[in-house]
């Protein structure tokens, strides 16, 4: 806890500095996150954070007799992890049986908690590494009142393998990243545009779309993700006529249903107010649309 005023300081530090893009649909995103000790546990001490590895899936979509495979990234699909789970773990592995409270928490910048607890280090493109998952990874957080020992706090630091590197800028088709500065240019990363619905900008090459969701561009091209990606999943393929209704954009509950299963509750399929983002980025990345 006696580094929550340090993180909060570098997160302000970088709105007065103009870091941060202005565009609204990402301050929206920003406009909860504080680091600040919960209301509900006053006596936290501790913040716990723990990466786990996903790996990169594979949805196979039927249309006009063809297999079109896309990718969906970690981020987008439901591990299967509980809370319980984490409880659990944190339990047996982290506090080893000790009492302790734990508050699960989203309002806190977790890649710069990672970066700072030695849990991970930065690339250039801005991602969490953690070693032995690349950038495939999904991040939790607890506060908790447990009194850890040992303070592993560490500077942020990009990975030493990024310093004479410059593969991500080059196959980053908007140029988000760059050397000139260490935050990206939000502003023009794909991942912002097709993660909320309307029409994508014209300035967004049409090849940009890469995935449902997301962007993979950087980290499909990284050396860091060698092995990483090389783990790929798969999903339940989408049938023909599946895939045509999401191509009408006008799903009934029966495509929800399915659709929420095979993809493992990616938010988009899950229901009707969503279900417009799914049908544009569909459509971007088949051939014929």
């Amino acid at each position: 806890m006696d580094h929550l005023g340090e993180l909060q300081e570098y997160i302000d530090k970088l709105k007065r500095g103009d870091a941060l893009s202005n565009n609204a649909t990402y301050r929206s995103y920003l406009k909860d996150m504080r680091f600040e000790i919960p209301e509900n546990l006053p006596d936290a001490k501790s913040l716990i954070i723990i990466a786990v590895s996903d790996r990169l899936m594979i949805v196979g979509f039927h249309l006009d007799g063809r297999l079109h495979e896309i990718m969906l990234p970690p981020q987008y699909y439901a591990s299967g992890l509980t809370d319980e789970d984490f409880r659990k773990y944190i339990s047996t592995e982290v506090v080893k049986g000790s009492e302790c409270k734990l508050e699960r928490t989203t309002k806190v910048h977790l890649k710069l908690l990672a970066v700072r607890s030695g849990l991970g280090q930065y690339g250039r493109n801005n991602l969490c590494y953690v070693e032995g998952m690349g950038s495939l990874l999904k991040l939790t957080a607890y506060f908790t009142d447990y009194q850890f020992e040992k303070d592993d706090w560490t500077q942020m630091k990009m990975m030493d393998g990024c310093k004479n590197c410059s593969i991500c800028m080059t196959h980053c088709p908007t140029k988000c990243i760059s050397k000139e500065r260490f935050v990206i240019d939000v502003g023009k990363c794909v991942t912002l545009y097709n993660e909320v619905e309307g029409e994508f900008p014209e300035w967004i090459p049409h090849d940009a779309h890469n995935s449902l969701v997301g962007c993979m561009h950087c980290q499909l091209a990284c050396p860091a993700n060698q092995e990483a990606v090389k783990l790929k999943g798969r999903l339940g393929d989408v049938t023909e006529e599946e895939t045509k209704k999401i191509l009408e954009g006008e799903p009934d509950e029966e495509l929800l249903t399915s659709l929420t299963r095979k993809l493992r509750k990616f938010v988009p399929a899950q229901s009707k107010e969503h279900f417009p983002i799914f049908t544009r980025n569909l459509k971007a990345l088949l051939p014929r649309h």
